[in-house]
């Protein structure tokens, strides 16, 4: 194998890894906000306004993220990309692995949900940094024609970071009674966010700066404010980027945390059950994801985002109804058609997002952009969801989804394709 085959390697290793890492964290969250954490640390609210108010700290880490995008994003346009990744892999491990040893409300009464929201602020804040920094660190080192095969290294960390989480979650609600799982059990999955984060500490520090901040380095050209510059250069990309990638955050989030929620609640499935299914549209999510992010180096990114969301639009529609049936066969195709809707969208966006951007700006304009797309789609779309369905019906929540997936089909019609562009002179 040669030299620059090995190094390229190396590279997909390092930026798959801690994204998978990292959303592992944050989807044992996700995961843990639907099944527990309203009775651990909300106790005293009724079942809807508990989970409101877990959703509610699940949303926090949201609204935190382009802060985080922001921070990083900074240092990683003057500094580099490789030192904010070690930095925000260690914030979303370490916090994870608290959060696991956090007391609940019955032995630390209100500070219990108070010191959860902080621990989720500074998640929200390791998640802003780390996938701009991740994906950058896959297209400015992949030659011009394979930026999207190589972009979807990061982009494969999120569905294989949810798998885990999903099996673990899984095998702990298996081998325990549903007293030790409320209990005890559902931490063993954040606890084992310690050891993951040295692995991805250990892989990510071997590998170099990318060739396009380097030249930037060299050349002396870093940006003094990156953020307030990309707003200034890259307006049109900054706005249209966020509403693209909405759709993302809204199938994802509304099909993995609150559909758990309401398959298990609502519709009493077993949550092992459901768990099960989830991990049929995880598969999904993840075969979808690399072909379709292989498949936009030869035909385009913007037209395959663009069928992907209007996939959405329809897809919003029939949700609910496919979950109501309580078919098995049903609740699967209804959660694999949102995360394929995601894999189409997510797999060509890893290459995507970057390319919009200049190099001295690309870490702060695609990341701020990325996770900007995250409040409005992860953050607001499960609680609004929540809130249709409990004041009106299910099919509400699903006609939402669809609304959110025409915006991003309109943001993406007005982006322009960039699979031909050299970074070094965008």
């Amino acid at each position: 194998m040669s030299t620059a085959s090995l190094g390229m390697r190396r590279v997909a290793t390092a930026s798959f890894i801690g994204t998978a890492i990292e959303f592992y964290d944050y989807y044992i969250y996700g995961t843990a906000a639907a099944l527990v954490l309203n009775e651990a640390f909300f106790p005293e609210l009724s079942e809807t306004a508990g989970t409101l108010a877990t959703l509610s700290t699940f949303a926090i880490g949201f609204a935190a993220r382009p802060l985080g995008a922001a921070i990083f994003g900074h240092y990683g346009d003057r500094v580099g990309r490789k030192a904010v990744l070690v930095v925000s892999l260690l914030m979303m491990g370490l916090s994870t692995g608290l959060i696991g040893l956090l007391p609940g409300y019955d032995t630390l009464g209100v500070w219990a949900p108070i010191l959860l929201v902080l621990l989720r602020l500074v998640q929200g804040l390791g998640l802003g940094g780390e996938w701009g920094g991740a994906a950058l660190l896959a297209v400015e080192h992949a030659p011009k024609g394979r930026r999207g095969l190589y972009a979807a290294a990061p982009q494969m960390g999120s569905p294989v970071g949810y798998f885990a989480a999903t099996v673990t979650f899984l095998l702990m609600s298996t081998v325990l009674d549903d007293a030790a799982f409320a209990s005890w059990g559902w931490r063993i999955p954040f606890l084992l966010s310690f050891a993951l984060v040295a692995v991805g500490l250990v892989i990510r520090l071997k590998v170099a700066e990318t060739p396009a901040f380097a030249k930037v380095a060299e050349e002396r050209d870093t940006a003094k404010a990156p953020l307030v510059e990309a707003f200034r250069v890259h307006p049109k990309e900054m706005l249209l980027g966020a509403g693209m990638i909405t759709v993302v955050y809204v199938m994802f989030y509304t099909a993995a945390t609150y559909c758990m929620t309401y398959t298990t609640k609502t519709l009493e499935i077993p949550k092992n059950d459901m768990l099960g299914l989830t991990l049929v549209a995880v598969a999904v999510l993840g075969i979808s994801t690399f072909l379709v992010a292989r498949w936009s180096d030869r035909v385009g990114r913007r037209k395959l985002i663009i069928a992907g969301a209007a996939f959405g639009v329809v897809w919003g529609a029939v949700l609910f109804p496919l979950l109501d049936t309580r078919n098995y066969l049903l609740i699967a195709v209804a959660l694999s058609g949102a995360l394929l809707c995601m894999g189409i969208i997510y797999g060509p966006a890893g290459a995507y997002m970057p390319e919009l951007f200049a190099t001295r700006l690309r870490y702060s304009g695609a990341g701020f952009s990325y996770n900007l797309g995250g409040v409005l789609g992860g953050a607001a779309a499960p609680l609004i969801v929540t809130a249709l369905a409990e004041n009106y019906r299910p099919a509400v929540g699903g006609w939402f989804m669809s609304a959110m997936a025409l915006l991003s089909l309109v943001c993406a019609m007005a982006l322009p394709e960039t699979k031909e562009r050299d970074l070094e002179l965008v």
